[in-house]
């Protein structure tokens, strides 16, 4: 299974990064392959939906999502994120306020999906 792939939602093309139960290596590791995708995009125009349920961060896994939010940001229409409850809570306002972006937690996809693909 690819942790970072194009899916459809209501007609709409979302990128899903997909760290689910992933250890602070893993966590890191595909996280450091996010660019690869975004930065194919026209800028401002990704809708991303990560999923953190389960998984696992420490400085290194910390640096790198600030770094990839930082470099990301140009291409980035709108960022949910779920499954954050197993994550510190200082994690979305650290990453936040170095990437100088916001990103909208929600507790289910469904929800992420819908807010992402409204007009």
């Amino acid at each position: 299974m690819e942790r970072i792939r194009f899916i459809s939602y209501r007609g709409k093309q979302i990128l899903l990064v997909d760290v689910t139960h992933c250890s602070a290596a893993e966590s890191e590791e595909t996280l450091r392959t996010a660019p690869d995708y975004v930065t194919t995009q026209p800028p401002g125009s990704v809708l991303l939906l990560a999923d953190f349920t389960g998984a696992s961060f420490d400085e290194d896994a910390t640096r790198t999502m600030q770094q990839t939010a930082v470099f990301d940001k140009p291409y980035i229409k709108k960022a949910a994120w779920i499954g954050t409850q197993s994550l510190p809570a200082s994690f979305q306002e650290t990453v936040s306020e170095f990437s100088r972006r916001e990103f909208v937690v929600f507790k289910s996809k469904t929800e992420a999906l819908d807010w992402l693909t409204e007009d």
